[in-house]
């Protein structure tokens, strides 16, 4: 019987050592986002870039914005942008501004939505940056935070 009890306390302790790292993996996990983009202004509220430094967001962008309103010299605009990864893609909605006369705009998300390996992702991104206004070429920072469901 004592051999019996020994014999099954080894082979519960062996199942611990290998169930609980894969349930340990499982979870949600946060990133902080600290990424860098270039992209052009195709007109029309259409947008591409690239980004760099982005970890889960390392890839490219597309956006498509509406201007919702003109005070002075400074546009605010809506839209969503959508980040191509290299299993997943990510959509924020934005809200922002673009000055007119300098170029500086900044944006911050309203929502997200993940698909691929980002599908059920939650957090919030900012968006600052320059545009030429004569060439359309923007330069421009990323940051914020993405949580998402890891796989064991």
């Amino acid at each position: 019987m004592n051999a019996l009890r020994r014999s099954l306390s080894v082979l519960i302790a062996f199942a611990l050592l290998v169930v609980a790292p894969a349930t340990a993996f499982g979870g949600t996990s946060c990133r902080n986002i600290n990424a860098t983009g270039v992209g052009q202004d195709l007109g029309s509220g259409q947008t591409v870039g690239q980004i760099s430094d982005g970890g889960l967001l390392q890839g490219t962008t597309a956006a498509s914005f509406s201007i919702t309103g003109i005070s002075g010299t400074v546009a605010s605009f809506a839209g969503p942008i959508t980040f191509t990864t290299n299993r997943a893609t990510l959509t924020a909605t934005l809200v922002g501004t673009l000055d007119l006369a300098s170029g500086a705009f900044s944006a911050a998300s309203s929502g997200i939505f993940g698909t691929g390996k980002l599908a059920g992702a939650t957090g919030s991104l900012s968006f600052s940056g320059v545009e030429n206004l004569a060439t359309g070429a923007f330069t421009e920072v990323v940051s914020g935070s993405i949580c998402v469901e890891l796989a064991p």
